[in-house]
């Protein structure tokens, strides 16, 4: 079979460029082994919001009284939460496949194996095509561990497949999204939960503040956190398994019945490359692309996870249509990562994009701040939300907003009108201009951005 383009890989940064490039005439197949929508779809980001938002609804049942309202007994259905989560996928793995049938876009259910520059085997298929884009995902990443090939240590994919992973005490390895948002959503539910994280907070790459206010509220809600704490191995105990570790303190053990280890992921370019070719590769593994996502096959392209930038679901998009158009003639420009949101689905939610206050110090930046916290917030307030707040960042030459960072409830619907104002470099006072409608969550950005201004409304002034 003759193609213009070969895409691998049916996840988000996957098929939305075949789509892409089927709109732009382009005669295009897609390989995919497993499910279409990838991990994203199937093992990642819809199941875990899934599975958050029932845990929630179940948590906030039993705050109820506060608003007049008593549900009498709580409780819920693992097994039952996990069908809904099945079925939500199914469902929207269905629209994929109808999106990618009206785009006359071949489907091949197999492993796809790259020959050589223009030649895939799609299983007994032999499929050429004038590019290739590869967009294989990633998989979890298994650290070196001593036990972790016990029963009962298990990855994201195990607690997010099928029926999932029930259990009373759950221990997770790293504090990073997928580590906060299941200890978010065991938590919930009533299950005792361990965070273990070898960096000296919890989310280490977001901004100190929300990684100190996280910590603070999943600790209310019983999780037990560990932190600067290196993992040496995990054996087994009399009712399941016990983890041992060093932290601050020495050595210490954690028991639980389920070992969830959650410290990345790596790329999935096994069996990729028939033997005797490949493309150029990073010391990390991943698939080394310049800005135009091109490899070092000038024909084959990459992006998404296997290229390791931005593991997000809306990057992997964002690139494979960048890539598809740049293949087409269409545009030079590439994505602009400073542009790229970053969310997580913890309560409060956590969002941000651009550059944070204490990383424009670092390159020297002066810069303008405000910041509202949003317990003064009626929204927040009528839905009981806890502590948030939201944070702005300014250049102060030019006043333009250049990063934003939010936790608060709704962070991740927020997020996009700050990603609109960095994107067209809109300035303190032209966000001061925009009306926000009350009551909303939204108010809160007009608050931050007043405080930067040292004027605002709704907060009380600071003691200089």
């Amino acid at each position: 079979m003759q193609y213009d383009l070969i895409v691998i890989g049916g996840g988000p940064g996957g098929y939305v460029a075949a789509i892409r490039a089927a709109q732009l005439g382009m005669t295009t197949a897609l390989v995919e082994k497993r499910d279409l929508g990838g991990t994203c779809l199937n093992r990642g980001c819809v199941p875990t919001k899934t599975l958050m938002h029932t845990a929630n609804v179940y948590r906030e049942a039993g705050e109820s009284e506060a608003l007049g309202l008593n549900f009498g007994q709580r409780s819920y259905d693992f097994a039952q939460m996990h069908e809904r989560k099945n079925a939500v996928t199914a469902q929207l793995r269905d629209g994929i496949a109808q999106l990618l049938k009206a785009n006359k876009v071949d489907i091949y259910q197999a492993m796809g194996q790259i020959v050589d520059a223009n030649t895939v085997q799609a299983g007994d298929d032999t499929l050429t095509a004038k590019n290739i884009l590869i967009a294989a995902g990633s998989v979890p990443a298994m650290p070196p561990i001593t036990g972790s090939d016990l029963p009962g240590v298990v990855t994201s994919d195990a607690m997010l497949e099928a029926q999932g992973v029930d259990c009373n005490k759950l221990l997770i390895i790293g504090g990073g999204v997928i580590g906060v948002e299941m200890a978010s959503i065991y938590a919930s539910l009533g299950k005792q939960v361990t965070i273990v994280e070898a960096a000296e907070r919890i989310l280490p790459p977001m901004d100190r503040e929300i990684s100190q206010n996280l910590s603070m509220i999943l600790k209310k809600r019983g999780v037990e956190i560990y932190t600067s704490a290196m993992v040496s191995a995990i054996s087994k105990a009399e009712n399941g398994l016990t983890c041992h570790f060093t932290d601050k303190k020495g050595e210490q053990t954690a028991d639980a019945d389920v070992v969830l280890i959650s410290v990345g992921r790596r790329p999935c370019t096994a069996g990729l490359f028939a033997e005797g070719f490949a493309v150029e590769m990073t010391e990390r593994g991943f698939i080394a692309v310049d800005d135009k996502f091109v490899t070092s096959v000038p024909n084959i392209y990459a992006v998404g996870d296997v290229i390791g930038r931005m593991q997000l679901a809306h990057a992997a998009e964002a690139q494979g249509i960048a890539a598809v158009e740049y293949m087409s003639g269409m545009a030079e420009a590439s994505v602009n990562y400073d542009l790229v949101p970053s969310c997580v689905y913890t309560t409060p939610e956590i969002a941000s994009v651009g550059i944070t206050a204490d990383e424009a110090k670092k390159v020297g930046l002066e810069v303008i701040t405000g910041k509202y916290v949003m317990n003064g917030n009626a929204k927040t307030i009528i839905e009981q939300q806890d502590r948030g707040f939201i944070k702005v960042v300014f250049d102060k030459e030019t006043e333009q907003l250049i990063g934003a960072q939010l936790m608060c409830a709704r962070a991740t619907d927020l997020i996009s009108e700050l990603v609109t104002a960095v994107s067209l470099g809109l300035t303190r006072a032209q966000l001061t201009r925009t009306m926000r409608p009350h009551p909303t969550f939204c108010e809160g950005i007009t608050e931050a951005v007043e405080a930067a201004a040292g004027h605002s409304i709704h907060t009380a002034p600071s003691k200089r």
